[in-house]
């Protein structure tokens, strides 16, 4: 019953934080430079035209008559139609959600075996040269832009030693795995990078605490320790900081669908921010949020798991 209320409390937030959201993206676009009716006519454009289009399109209307026109069509699950496409808003974002919600996985779980992987062995060797070493990679890997790295990966693995596609998305679920491996591991060593230091510290601490040296007088093997003990209780701050980087995760899967021409979410919001498609903007951006707010509520669940000390009074 806690849990339940704690939901229910988080659920109450979401509507707030949503509409808060609603608010930021609705500014944001209208002061972008460039006027849609122009884009969207070309070279047929004429001032004539142009106004006739942001007549027909609604853009004459009173801002906060537009704003009203959004929310309440949030609320009916109406998003408005693309001013670009001339087809309903909906459809065309909810039919790229699976392939980014995807690649965003694909990544989370690449992601969780890189840094499990990596921060227990940069930690069991502590300032040994292989610590060194991990911590040198990762930390190029961090300080590296998410769509120069994508390239590095497309010119080494696609392009040089040819193991993956440069790009695309395939057309069964094996090509889909195949093809989106490149861009998810691209997404999961950045985060990755930022993982590892921080279990590999947690280990390095929690190694020091009273409980661990109890459990090897009692025999107690250093592995057994390490995954048993110790492992669970570093999790707690990487799992936190996990939930926390999802929101950056997803702003690289927009970057890397770019660059890796993957037909999700992020190409078609690069194509309407160029041609200045408001709706199709606005219902990208609240997707996301929704996306992370929910990823963010399942890791805050997640730590009753991890420590049952946890409670959601």
């Amino acid at each position: 019953m806690r849990c339940a209320g704690y939901i229910r409390k988080r659920l109450i937030l979401m509507v707030f934080v949503l509409f808060g959201v609603t608010i930021v993206i609705f500014s944001m676009v209208r002061v972008l430079p460039g006027d849609p009716a122009f884009i969207i006519l070309g070279e047929r454009a004429t001032e004539q035209k142009a106004a006739d289009l942001r007549e027909q399109l609604g853009l004459n209307r009173p801002l906060p008559e537009q704003y009203w026109l959004f929310v309440s069509g949030l609320v009916q699950g109406k998003m408005g139609t693309s001013l670009m496409f001339r087809q309903p808003v909906s459809e065309l974002v909810l039919s790229r959600v699976p392939i980014s919600i995807a690649l965003a996985v694909y990544a989370m779980a690449l992601a969780a075996v890189i840094t499990l992987a990596f921060g227990l062995l940069a930690a069991a060797n502590k300032g040994r040269w292989i610590d060194q070493l991990i911590r040198i990679i990762f930390l190029f890997v961090l300080t590296t832009p998410v769509f120069w790295f994508g390239i590095l990966m497309i010119l080494l693995f696609a392009l040089g030693l040819k193991w993956f596609p440069v790009a695309g998305f395939g057309d069964t679920l094996p090509e889909h795995i195949w093809y989106l491996f490149l861009p998810a591991l691209t997404l999961a060593l950045q985060l990755s990078a930022i993982l590892i230091r921080n279990l590999r510290g947690q280990i390095i601490l929690i190694m020091r605490s009273d409980f661990v040296r109890t459990a090897q007088a009692k025999g107690l093997t250093e592995r057994m320790v390490l995954l048993r003990h110790v492992l669970r209780n570093a999790l707690l701050s990487t799992v936190t900081i996990f939930g926390l980087q999802f929101g950056f995760l997803m702003g690289g899967t927009l970057v890397i669908e770019t660059v890796f021409a993957v037909p999700g979410m992020g190409q078609l919001l690069f194509t309407s921010i160029t041609s200045r498609d408001y709706p199709v903007v606005q219902a990208i951006t609240v997707v996301s949020a929704v996306l992370v707010i929910i990823v963010n509520l399942a890791v805050d669940l997640s730590y009753s798991f991890l420590d049952p000390r946890v409670t959601y009074e």
